[in-house]
């Protein structure tokens, strides 16, 4: 049965750097992949109905796992909501990940909800992927570098 991990994080920036973090392709590229991972962004069409493409590399091993999907909801600085659909057919179905923003006294407080993991992923080691990205969307959006 498709599996839903949750995720909580508070960040020392403001909502709407955090929610650009989201829609930007070199972002992206540099926070989405987990730890051993690098990650090309393919096509972004930051936008409702709009779609998006990217592929994550092993760099161990060099396998290459790709997928995209569709922006469902955009609400700038407060939440996004977007579709995740794997390449490979061993990975069926498709993920609904629901981003919410917002602000709070020392930044912005954010909340991730995927469902729809497939079954062949353990619950467990994907909230571990993104517990490693968070930790990387932290090390872009936290600096507050002004020249």
């Amino acid at each position: 049965m498709p599996g839903t991990v949750t995720l909580h994080r508070v960040f020392t920036a403001k909502p709407e750097k955090v929610y650009r973090a989201f829609l930007e392709p070199d972002a992206m590229a540099s926070w989405v992949p987990p730890f051993g991972f690098t990650c090309t962004v393919h096509e972004l069409e930051a936008k409702e109905g709009g779609r998006y493409r990217m592929s994550f590399r092993n760099f161990t091993t060099g396998d290459i796992h790709s997928f995209g999907g569709t922006y469902l909801k955009l609400i700038p600085g407060e939440a996004l909501v977007y579709t995740d659909r794997f390449d490979d057919p061993n990975l069926p179905g498709e993920m609904t990940v629901t981003v919410t923003l917002k602000a709070v006294s020392v930044g912005t407080e954010m909340t991730v909800v995927q469902e729809g993991i497939p079954d062949l992923i353990p619950q467990e080691a994907c909230y571990l992927g993104w517990q490693e990205s968070l930790r990387k969307l932290a090390k872009l959006v936290e600096p507050n570098i002004t020249q």
